[in-house]
């Protein structure tokens, strides 16, 4: 019988043990990670243009060094925790660690937010070569945090306009004054609940490219995120989804999205998920590739 951690009342989180089997199987089962074995020439070149890509991006500099300023930041940040947050060390890439989340307010060290609940550099890094190699220019990510991502996102040289969408109000002003003073003027960041604000921000952003979910990883918000935004895509677009081996409702909800019948492909990294809606694609297909 699996061991689960409750973080929120309605979301039943894997414990820490739990996690570390289900990457090791996932490791191991996974195709190769170099893209031998692959018959599919998209997936193929996603492996080999995206997923290994080594080259030292500029933009990765200027995000690590904002990364490196929140965790030698000792101040202190009022937060709201409107969904069932991921628990995963973000910072260090691996697995989690007991945290408390609730709806309750509570003050945390921005150091501290910074070292458990901003996406590794590993994984954001991958968000911008995917943003940078499609060439996508209008991106919706749904949990800023204190920026680091949506800094990435912001410096892909196509981009047009980034919404980034944030439920803590201490949190969103604190990346905000960074936007600002970054200078990154096609950056919007949206305040509120996601279940009330997505409405409005796809209206904002008709037709957007790429979308990173990343918050309230719940399996029943998942899937209305996930409904409200593809009907307002096109083939080209791919939705990214963090944690989807966090939890049995997180895997639930990456169950039913990779069934779908307008994912034409899914791609299994254990930490994120992704899929694709190419009507090139005649035939569904389901990867699971070690990264």
């Amino acid at each position: 019988m699996l061991t689960v951690l409750r973080p929120g009342k309605n979301n039943l989180m894997y414990s820490a043990p739990v996690i570390a089997f289900k990457y090791l199987r996932y490791f191991f089962q996974a195709s190769n990670g170099r893209g031998h074995g692959i018959h599919s020439p998209f997936v193929y070149e996603f492996i080999r243009e995206v997923l290994i890509d080594k080259k030292n991006y500029p933009a990765y500099n200027i995000a690590e060094n904002y990364r490196q300023r929140l965790l030698n930041d000792q101040s202190l940040l009022k937060v709201v925790d409107l969904g069932a947050g991921s628990v995963m060390n973000k910072d260090a890439g691996s697995f989690p660690k007991k945290n408390k989340s609730s709806e309750n307010d509570s003050r945390r060290k921005v150091s501290a937010i910074a070292s458990t609940s901003v996406k590794p550099k590993r994984y954001s890094r991958l968000l911008y070569r995917i943003a940078e190699f499609y060439q996508y220019r209008n991106i919706i990510e749904l949990g800023t945090s204190l920026g680091v991502t949506s800094t990435y996102l912001a410096l892909v040289p196509t981009l047009d306009k980034l919404i980034t969408m944030e439920g803590s109000e201490a949190i969103a002003d604190y990346a905000e004054t960074h936007f600002h003073e970054a200078g990154f003027e096609k950056v919007k960041l949206v305040r509120g609940n996601f279940d009330d604000t997505l409405g409005e921000v796809l209206k904002d952003m008709n037709m957007p490219d790429m979308i990173f979910i990343d918050g309230n990883h719940r399996r029943l918000p998942t899937l209305n995120y996930f409904n409200s935004i593809v009907t307002n895509i096109d083939e080209d677009a791919c939705i990214i989804f963090d944690d989807i081996h966090w939890s049995e409702e997180m895997e639930a909800a990456w169950a039913v999205i990779k069934k779908d019948p307008r994912v034409k492909l899914s791609i299994d990294l254990f930490f994120v998920g992704i899929v694709f809606f190419r009507k090139s694609f005649h035939e569904k297909q389901d990867f699971t590739i070690r990264f």
